[in-house]
């Protein structure tokens, strides 16, 4: 059975990059028109403009300075694309919003009109005296400046393997970080308009599996396959170039910089994305990690579960218990005080069965703390006090609680968690009798639901999205 898992677990590495896989490269293949990134089209379809910006662009270019790494040290061949700048003008030819004029390589253009020039005045004469002067060089309202600022290497490593009576397989993976910098210049002024901020991350992938196995006597066979698929740098760089030509273009909608032909609507509708978009690349952190509360501030709980009664018996009894519900509010992200009601029962297999004769209530009061507020899954913490009362309030007692759960948001609405939880009651007298000096206590797990009461108004907590911020997100 376990060889069967095995193999399934192997077959499942392959498939997760059977694209490539199955589409392995076995002849020489003719050159073809350059791939679109997932930003090219956004960036093709945005509204056209009231009337094109002439901007220049001497030098957009690789500011990091690092070379490939390799096994044995580094190689003399720079980690980045050196031809930033003509991705950059690229960029802006597909965006519709921008005349580019030549900057990059100026000595050369005013070379050659220097030789046009020459050329037309020494034949002007004897072919055509009328012909016209040269059209004089555009100059530009604007001057994007900026580059690639940093390449960071292995920010996040991992991978997973497995192996059982020479059957195996594994997977490994890689994620490196590009960042880039644009900003654009009022020539007239010197004024710097807008600075945009983008990153890219890049993955690397392999995955490998292998049967390893004597058949028969002295007869081993032995099998291998794998693949390692790397996204390319220039395609990287090339995508988060034309993500900040369409940052920039929006950022100058917002601020009057330059105008649009597009509907108002349509405008309206791409400033709203854009501002969504840029609250949530506010408060993401590395790793993709959204910095935003996921959790409104009231919340209604409701549980069932089990306990485990140790008391003076030496059989305790697995219990199961019928409800327990409570309220809770969050004080900050991390913190949260509520209030709890629980019913349920302790039983023990040797003389009493509290089934049958009565069981317990206890009224709690206890203090939380979320380890990781940002995320769906999300382990914590709590402890707390109240009393514990049979049925009837034949006994009170005194009890403290402490216990780790852990929960996952299934929505903005509701989580489901775990817990499990530790009950110390001051009295000896919980099973009906005292013997020793230690105190009963008993265990409390249980399978629950939180209901995160939707915030509304000026109470809204941040980070929890309206239907309309939702829909964008999904468009998104």
């Amino acid at each position: 059975m376990f060889i069967k898992v095995i193999k399934a677990l192997v077959a499942s590495f392959l498939c997760i990059s059977c694209g490539a896989y199955f589409n392995q490269p076995v002849t020489v293949s003719k050159a073809v028109l350059g791939e679109g990134t997932q930003n090219t089209k956004v960036l093709k379809n945005l509204p056209e403009p009231e009337n094109k910006i002439v901007v220049g662009v001497y030098n957009f270019r690789d500011q990091t300075g690092q070379y490939k790494m390799m096994e044995n040290g580094s190689s003399f061949s720079t980690a980045i694309t050196q031809g930033s700048t003509t991705i950059l003008l690229k960029a802006l030819e597909d965006s519709k919003w921008f005349t580019a004029i030549e900057r990059e390589n100026l000595n050369n253009l005013l070379n050659e009109r220097n030789i046009i020039r020459s050329t037309r005045q020494e034949y002007r004469k004897k072919t055509n005296p009328d012909e016209p002067e040269l059209d004089p060089l555009l100059y530009a309202g604007v001057l994007l400046e900026g580059g690639i600022i940093s390449y960071d290497s292995n920010i996040l490593t991992g991978g997973f393997g497995a192996r059982y009576f020479g059957i195996g397989g594994s997977t490994k993976y890689r994620q490196d970080r590009i960042t880039i910098y644009l900003r654009a210049i009022s020539t007239s002024s010197g004024e710097i308009l807008k600075t945009i901020y983008v990153s890219k991350t890049i993955l690397f992938q392999a995955l490998d599996a292998s049967f390893f196995r004597y058949v028969k006597f002295k007869r081993l066979l032995e099998v291998e396959t794998g693949i390692t698929k790397k996204e390319p740098i220039q395609m990287a760089i090339t995508e988060a170039i034309e993500k900040a030509v369409e940052a920039l273009v929006i950022e100058g909608l917002k601020d009057g910089l330059w105008n649009s032909k597009g509907s108002k609507e349509d405008v309206d509708n791409l400033i709203s994305n854009y501002d969504y978009e840029k609250d949530e690349a506010e408060n993401r952190r590395i790793y993709g990690r959204i910095n935003k509360d996921k959790r409104t501030k009231n919340v209604i709980e409701l549980s069932a579960g089990g306990t485990l009664f140790d008391g003076d018996y030496a059989k305790p009894k697995l219990e199961m218990m019928p409800v327990k519900v409570g309220y809770k509010r969050y004080i900050n992200s991390y913190f949260n005080l509520g209030v709890n009601y629980a019913k349920f029962n302790l039983a023990n297999k040797e003389f009493h069965d509290y089934r049958t004769t009565y069981g317990f209530m206890s009224f709690e009061l206890k203090a939380e703390l979320n380890l990781l507020p940002y995320d769906n899954l999300s382990p914590y913490i709590f402890a707390g006090g109240g009393l514990n009362a049979s049925n009837y309030f034949k006994e009170i007692a005194p009890k403290t609680e402490y216990g780790v759960g852990l929960e996952y948001l299934m929505s903005d609405k509701i989580g489901v968690k775990i817990y499990v939880g530790h009950n110390f009651v001051f009295s000896d007298n919980l099973d009906g009798i005292e013997s020793g000096k230690r105190d009963d206590f008993f265990w409390r797990f249980g399978l629950g639901i939180n209901y995160y009461i939707p915030s509304s108004g000026k109470n809204k907590k941040r980070g929890m999205l309206s239907r309309k911020e939702q829909k964008l997100k999904r468009k998104l």
